[in-house]
Formats: C-alpha cells, structure tokens, sequence
C-alpha cells in the first residue's frame, strides 16, 4: 500500500476515539464545574480513588492503572492528549477496528502505569504516594503504533508548515522526551511514565498477535481445551488398552492424540486410518 501525504483534511471521528474523547472530556468539564464551584471534597475524592497513586495500587487499587488516564485537571494537558489520539488514533481504528485501536490505547496506559509504579519504588519518579493522572502513556502508545505502522507518512507539524515523516516525528519525541526526563525532575511532569507508554506502543505493534489480545487469549484458551480433551482420550485409549489385553482380545491402536485406528498390527500402525478425528 503507498502511503501519502497529510492533506488539510481533518481525520474523521471514528467511534472508538469518540468514546475515549467522549469519557476525558466528560471528567474534564466535571472537574471544571466542581473547581468553579469550589467544591473542594468531590475533587479530591476523585484525585484520590481514580487517580494512579502507587502505593494504593500494591495495597488492591489495582483499578488505577486503567482509571487514572481519563483524568485531566489543566486545559492543555486534557486538549494535547484528546488531539494525538484524534488525529493518529482514527487512522489506526480505520485499520484495525475499534477493538484492536482500544486494545492499544489500554495496554499502552496500563504499560505506562506499571512503568510509573516501578520507577516509583525506584524513587526515580517520585515516590509511592506521588499523584498521576492523564491519557499521556495511552496516547504516547498510539503515536508510537502510527509512527511504526505509517512510518513514511508526512504529517504537519501544526502550527508550523512543515511535513515530517512520522518515523522522524517519533524519534525526535523520543529524544526531546528523554531530555525533558533527564533535565526537569521534579517538574510535576512524569515524562519518564510518558516513556513507558511509548515503549508499551512499540511491545504491543511488535509482539501482540495480528488480531489483538483477545483474539490470542481465545485461540490459547482453544488451544488448552484441545490438549485437555487430547490427554483425556490418551488416557482413556490406555485404559481400554489394558481392559482388552486382560481380556485376551485383539489389543486396539490408538494414535499419539488418542484417535482409534483399528487393531494393533506391528509394523502396520502408521497407515491405519480410524473413523476418529481431533
């Protein structure tokens, strides 16, 4: 398939990047009335039980590391995040369906919450009890997935007129983001966490199977109930085996899977064919 460049045209909203805009922008214009109002309990309250502290994660929270990312308190760190997975997240829902698009969004978030939480311990993010919220790590997944999966598209580095390849695009962010890590600790930022989402974008291009997550649970789930099912008939061809042995009557042969083929003849096992399939 030949990639071409960006035109001015906006991507269209594709119903699993609605969703996701939908929810952020939801919390966001409730968090925005509950500060106007200076309602002070209810913000904190959902700082406190959405918001990815690890120390609450490794005592049970564990619903953190997925909630934390629809949580945005500042208008540019809740715009910036909705615009990256508007722009390059509808392009990887018109290929992949909205299943696969959000499989990414979520391993990526939840790669860079675990991210988070390790460094943490590390204390080389802060510390346990350090407060981190927003959709960065899911949507730094999705940049990381268009860059490899469009790696020769020319994209615009709005506002300024100039076109990059994505592949340059994502390099150079992940350079500027492991300056940023290494220059402005203490900022508030976890760019470091920014980091892991990119690297849980690349794992998830990389090494998920073609057809996402669920797919593959489902074919490994298929595939231990057709080995359970297999050493079940091994079992019992081996029961019947001793049964007819004892009674002095012709010894069956069963395959490696357990399927019958016909009288045990020495020599003559290999072409047998019995009415049994796996």
């Amino acid at each position: 398939m030949r990639n071409q460049g960006m035109t001015l045209s906006f991507p269209p909203f594709t119903p699993a990047v609605k969703w996701l805009l939908g929810i952020n922008t939801g919390v966001y214009l409730l968090t925005v009335v509950l500060s106007a109002a200076h309602l002070t309990a209810p913000l904190e309250g959902l700082l406190q039980f959405g918001a990815l502290t690890p120390d609450r994660v490794i005592h049970g929270w564990v619903w953190q590391l997925g909630t934390y990312a629809f949580i945005h308190f500042e208008f540019w760190h809740w715009f910036g995040n909705m615009l990256a997975i508007w722009m390059f997240g509808s392009q990887l829902e018109q290929m992949w369906r909205a299943r696969r698009f959000l499989e990414l969004f979520f391993f990526s978030a939840i790669g860079a919450a675990i991210v988070t939480v390790a460094l943490s311990y590390a204390k080389v993010l802060g510390d346990p009890h350090t407060i981190t919220y927003g959709a960065s790590g899911g949507a730094f997944g999705v940049l990381m997935a268009f860059g490899i999966l469009f790696a020769d598209q020319e994209i615009m580095l709005f506002p300024l007129p100039v076109q990059i390849k994505a592949k340059y695009f994502i390099g150079i962010l992940v350079v500027v983001l492991v300056i940023f890590a290494i220059q402005e600790r203490g900022s508030g930022i976890a760019y470091l966490a920014h980091l892991g989402g990119l690297l849980f974008g690349w794992i998830y291009v990389k090494y998920v199977p073609r057809f996402g997550l669920l797919a593959g649970a489902s074919e490994g789930a298929y595939g231990m109930r057709n080995s359970y099912f297999r050493w079940k008939r091994r079992r019992a061809a081996k029961k019947f085996q001793v049964y007819m042995k004892k009674q002095g009557r012709d010894v069956p042969y069963f395959d490696e899977y357990g399927n019958y083929r016909g009288p045990q003849v020495k020599g003559k096992e290999d072409e047998r064919k019995g009415p049994w399939v796996n």
